[in-house]
């Protein structure tokens, strides 16, 4: 019979070393477990001496458990193909999009005005010499202020969330309309300017 030491109360230990019980001492060094078997006697400098190594029983266990599963030829769970796309996982997704995007966006911004010769209205002028039709340059500022929008009124969604409103299935999906609705009419007016 084996018992955990570290378990078990130093009384309940003590009232079975009448019989073959072994106590068992698990002392972490790095990833691998050593096992000190002692009698009924303390542990003494000879027994730590002949320790035993018990680290491959989990590796064992974890090479069973993969084999298993690669054999099986199951798909990793989740699984995209497993889900129904809907309104709230498309919003969820993009508005991480737009965010690694504004984030991406200043940050290149940024680094253009350091490294770039000349002013913001010098470049400015080139692109109006460039003499681009008026309906680019609208898409252009639609595409530039989309992002920005759309985590704009999602950031406000988000914050609503956090105060416990609009949780309810029902309200997830009219937020996210609202949301989508507001992006467009707010985009397509910042564009126009």
């Amino acid at each position: 019979m084996y018992l955990c030491a570290c378990c078990l109360s130093d009384h309940f230990v003590s009232s079975l070393r009448t019989g073959p019980v072994f106590n068992l001492f698990f002392y972490p060094i790095i990833d691998t477990y050593w096992l000190i078997s002692s009698g009924p006697s303390d542990l003494n400098s000879s027994e730590v001496s002949s320790a035993i190594p018990l680290g491959t029983a989990a590796k064992e266990e974890m090479e069973h458990f993969w084999n298993k599963n690669i054999n099986s030829n199951r798909p990793l769970s989740p699984h995209i193909t497993i889900y129904s796309w809907s309104l709230p996982m498309m919003m969820s997704i993009t508005h991480r999009g737009t965010g690694v995007a504004l984030s991406a966006g200043v940050s290149l911004f940024g680094l253009a005005a350091l490294l770039l010769p000349g002013s913001f209205e010098s470049h400015l002028q080139l692109v109006k010499a460039l003499g681009l039709g008026s309906s680019l340059i609208y898409t252009a500022k639609f595409a530039l202020v989309f992002p920005l929008m759309y985590h704009t009124w999602n950031g406000i969604r988000h914050l609503m969330w956090d105060l416990g409103k609009g949780l309810k299935i029902p309200q997830l999906y009219q937020s996210g309309v609202a949301v989508l609705v507001l992006t467009v009419l707010s985009s397509v007016g910042l564009a126009a300017m």
